[in-house]
C-alpha cells in the first residue's frame, strides 16, 4: 500500500512525483508506460536535442481528425518527462485574462495572482529571473535567443515585422506583452529540460519515491466510488495491482480521459458498448476537447539561401490580435528554420496558429484494452468565429512573404498554391480542408464547479463523485489557454502538489 500512485510521468506527473516526495514520510508511486533513462549517459540524442521534435521512437502514435475530410498523427511522448522530454521547447505562459477566467468559471485559485507564483516557481528564467514577473531558481531553465544567434530567416522575420508595424516584444512571459520578439524556451545550448530532467533527476533517488516505468495501466480499481488503486501490466506481460490512498492521472489530455472511461467513468452507453461496468456516470468526460488550429506558409528557398535542418526550427514568435478579434493576443505567427526533409528542397515555413479557440472537439473509446488507442475528433474550424480568425491570420502570415527581408529570400510559395485563389472564401476553404494542431490538446476532464454539469473535477482536480482520485495535468484545463501548453501543465502539477501538500487530510492523506 502506497499513500499516493501517480499515474503518467510527463509535464505534470514528474512535478507531482517530486513535490509530493519531499515530505519523506510519504510513500509515492510514479508509473509510466514508456521507457525511463535513469544515467544521462543513457539518454538518446533524439531527447536530449533541443533543436527539433523527437517523434521518432518515444510516441504513442495517436492519429486524430483535425478536419473531416483528413487523418493526421497526433505526437505524445511515452517516456519519462512525457511531451515535455519530446516537444519543441516552447516554454510559453498563457495571458492572465486566461487563468482570470477559469477563476470566474468557478474555480478559485487559478486566477493571474494566484498561479503567477507557480509559474515563478517553477523557472529559472536566464533572461529576466531578477523582476517581479519570473523565478530565477526553479528546476526549468529558459532562455531566449539574442539576435546575433538566430538563423537568418528568424532575423529576416523579426525585421519584416517591424516593417509590418508589430510593436518588439522582448519577453512575451510579460502579463501584458504582445508583439513580435525571440521565442522563451526551456533549454540548455542545445539540451532540451524536460521535467525528466528539471523534477524527476532530483527526486529518484529519494527512498521514499518509485518509479515504475514501462509499465502500463490497465485499469483503476474502486470499491464502491473510492478509487484505490490501479491494475498495470509490465512490457514482460505481468499483471498486479498496486493500491493508494490517493491515487493521481496525470497521463495527459488524451490518454487520461481514455483511461477514466475504460475504468467505468465515462458516458454508459459508450462503455457499455465495450462491456465495462459503469462505475459513475460521468459523460463529459472525453467531451471539451480544446487545442490551436494551425495553417503554415511553406516557401520555397532561393539558391544560395542558408537553410539549415541542424538548427533550432523555432526562436522567434509573434502575438498579436486580429482585426475584429473579441479578445487580446488571439492569434501566433511563429518563423520555422525549415520545413520538409534535409535532402530535399530547401524550405522553410511560416506558422499561423488560432490561439483563442472557441470550437470543440471529443475522443471516444475504441475498444475495452489499454492497447485500444482513442478516437479523437477535433473538426477545426468548424465554428465561423474560428475560421474566420484564423483567415486573418494566414492572411497575415502570407503579408510576411512579400516584405522585402523574406521576400528575399523566397524562391516561391509551395503551399498554399498562389493559383488557387486568395479571396477569403479560398483561405477559408483551404483552411478547413487543410488546418492541422498546434499539438496542444488540453480540457478532456474539464475543471469547474460541482454545479456545472459539464465539470469532471473540481478546482484541487478531486472528481466530483468518486473519492480517492485526482486528476492533475492538461485535461483539467476549462479553455486552451493563448500560449504553447507545456508551462501551463507544470504549473497545474505545482499547483496542484501545494494543494495536497497545504491539506492532506482532504486528499485521504
Amino acid at each position: 500500500m502506497y499513500d499516493v500512485i501517480i499515474i503518467g510521468a510527463g509535464s505534470s506527473g514528474s512535478v507531482l512525483a517530486n513535490r509530493l516526495s519531499e515530505d519523506p514520510n510519504r510513500t509515492v508511486l510514479l508509473i509510466e508506460a514508456g521507457p525511463d533513462y535513469v544515467e544521462p549517459k543513457t539518454l538518446p540524442f533524439e531527447l536530449i536535442n533541443s533543436h527539433r521534435n523527437a517523434l521518432k521512437d518515444h510516441d504513442w502514435g495517436l492519429d486524430y481528425a483535425p478536419t473531416q475530410s483528413q487523418q493526421s498523427k497526433l505526437p505524445r511522448g511515452k517516456v519519462t518527462g512525457g511531451s515535455s522530454a519530446v516537444n519543441t521547447t516552447i516554454a510559453l505562459r498563457g495571458l492572465p485574462e486566461d487563468y482570470n477566467a477559469w477563476a470566474e468559471a468557478g474555480n478559485p485559485g487559478w486566477e493571474w495572482e494566484s498561479v503567477l507564483p507557480h509559474f515563478k516557481r517553477l523557472e529559472r528564467d536566464l533572461d529576466y529571473g531578477d523582476n517581479d514577473d519570473h523565478g530565477d531558481a526553479g528546476p526549468i531553465s529558459i532562455r531566449r535567443y539574442p539576435k546575433s544567434e538566430m538563423t537568418e530567416v528568424h532575423q529576416a522575420f523579426l525585421a519584416d515585422a517591424d516593417t509590418l508595424g508589430y510593436p518588439e516584444c522582448h519577453d512575451a512571459n510579460a502579463p501584458q506583452s504582445t508583439g513580435a520578439g525571440p521565442q522563451p524556451m526551456n533549454k540548455l545550448g542545445r539540451l532540451r529540460i524536460s521535467c525528466a530532467i528539471g523534477y524527476l533527476a532530483p527526486a529518484r533517488f529519494r527512498p521514499n519515491l518509485t518509479v515504475l516505468a514501462s509499465t502500463t495501466v490497465s485499469r483503476l480499481l474502486f470499491e464502491k466510488k473510492r478509487c484505490i488503486g490501479a491494475e498495470i501490466t509490465s512490457n514482460e506481460g505481468t499483471l498486479q495491482q498496486v493500491f493508494a490512498k490517493l491515487n493521481i492521472v496525470s497521463a495527459g489530455a488524451l490518454l487520461t480521459p481514455t483511461l477514466l472511461m475504460r475504468s467505468g467513468l465515462g458516458p454508459p452507453d459508450m462503455l457499455n458498448a465495450f462491456g465495462i461496468e459503469t462505475i459513475e456516470s460521468e459523460p463529459f468526460v472525453g467531451q471539451n476537447l480544446c487545442d490551436h488550429p494551425a495553417i503554415s506558409v511553406v516557401c520555397l528557398a532561393k539558391p544560395g539561401c542558408n537553410i539549415d535542418h541542424d538548427a533550432p526550427i523555432i526562436q522567434t514568435i509573434l502575438r498579436y490580435t486580429t482585426e475584429r478579434a473579441e479578445h487580446r493576443n488571439n492569434m501566433q505567427i511563429e518563423q520555422l528554420s525549415y520545413a520538409g526533409a534535409p535532402a530535399g528542397p530547401a524550405r522553410f515555413a511560416i506558422a499561423a496558429c488560432l490561439e483563442y479557440q472557441y470550437g470543440r472537439g471529443s475522443l471516444q473509446l475504441t475498444g475495452p484494452h489499454a492497447k485500444d488507442l482513442p478516437l479523437i475528433s477535433n473538426h477545426f474550424c468548424e465554428d465561423q468565429r474560428d475560421l474566420r480568425a484564423l483567415v486573418e491570420g494566414l492572411k497575415d502570415t502570407l503579408a510576411f512573404t512579400q516584405q522585402p527581408a523574406l521576400r528575399g529570400m523566397i524562391d516561391s510559395i509551395s503551399f498554399p498554391d498562389p493559383n488557387r485563389g486568395s479571396k477569403d472564401s479560398d483561405l477559408a476553404g483551404l483552411i478547413q480542408r487543410f488546418a492541422g494542431s498546434g499539438y496542444h490538446p488540453c480540457g478532456t476532464v474539464k475543471m469547474g464547479p460541482k454545479e456545472d454539469p459539464s465539470a469532471v473535477v473540481g478546482s484541487s482536480g478531486e472528481l466530483h463523485r468518486c473519492d480517492g482520485l485526482v486528476v492533475a495535468d492538461a485535461s483539467i484545463m476549462p479553455q486552451v489557454p493563448r500560449a504553447n501548453t507545456n508551462l501551463t501543465a507544470i504549473m497545474i502539477g505545482e499547483k496542484i502538489s501545494q494543494d495536497i501538500n497545504r491539506h492532506p487530510s482532504h486528499f485521504g492523506l
